[in-house]
């Protein structure tokens, strides 16, 4: 029978392995915080205010959290800086101009701080706290790139997802499109937001094979651990299983 020693080591690796804290850790509980908190931060210039600062944080916070080269770290922060202050004057001045650039700028950064979150989950090593971390963190980062690109789509071409128009005047708008992303990426599709012109509907499809993309890289990932435990297996070890 197998050791109650090594089974408590193996659980007690487990559990430092979710609950550890890095860099990666404080991204990913504020894209989750910001998702939770977004439905109540809607309404109202101070609400609305308190929402932009969670954006510009997380944007900030993607730019720190992977190890980088001095170059790809003043990209990342420079286009979280711009599409931070982007965001802040669309927000007072309420100029779709300026909104839209923002989103630009917002689909930029992430984009380029979710392509550092994936290299840092594949470089090479075991895998650590901050990288399944970086893991979810980088899932949530990829369905928030997808959802500003939908904003851009619908403003330019209304009418691109319904049913209904998608009227941005109005709250709760934006976070629609946060949900639809997460529910295709997730391939769930509840059907209460759809695609309504092709040119929707083929940046659904791209989205729907990058998100099972993803999943299939990390779990491909995190099954690299399994020989180096095996290999790690003494002859000590071995006493009290049975291998016929």
């Amino acid at each position: 029978m197998p050791n109650p020693q090594d089974k408590s080591e193996t659980e007690e690796d487990l559990a430092q392995l979710v609950i550890g804290l890095g860099p990666c850790t404080y991204l990913l509980l504020l894209l989750l915080g910001l998702i939770l908190l977004f439905p109540f931060l809607e309404e109202g210039i101070f609400a609305r205010t308190l929402l932009g600062l969670l954006f510009s944080i997380v944007l900030l916070v993607g730019a720190f959290a992977t190890r980088q080269t001095h170059r790809g770290f003043i990209l990342k922060l420079g286009l979280a800086l711009v599409g931070v202050g982007l965001k802040w004057s669309a927000l007072w001045s309420g100029n779709i101009a300026l909104l839209i650039l923002a989103g630009l700028a917002y689909v930029a950064s992430l984009a380029v701080s979710f392509s550092g979150v994936l290299r840092y989950i594949l470089q090479r090593g075991p895998i650590t706290t901050d990288t399944l971390h970086g893991a979810l963190a980088g899932y949530i980062m990829l369905a928030f790139v997808w959802s500003f690109i939908y904003a851009l789509l619908e403003i330019a071409n209304a009418g691109s997802f319904g049913p209904g128009q998608l009227d941005f005047s109005q709250t709760g708008i934006f976070f629609r499109l946060i949900y639809f992303s997460l529910t295709t990426l997730t391939t769930t599709g509840y059907d209460d937001v759809i695609p309504l012109t092709n040119h929707a509907r083929s940046l659904v499809m791209i989205e729907e094979f990058s998100g099972v993309f993803y999943v299939g890289v990390v779990i491909a990932r995190l099954a690299g651990l399994y020989p180096s435990n095996v290999a790690n297996v003494t002859p000590e070890r071995l006493d009290g299983f049975d291998l016929a």
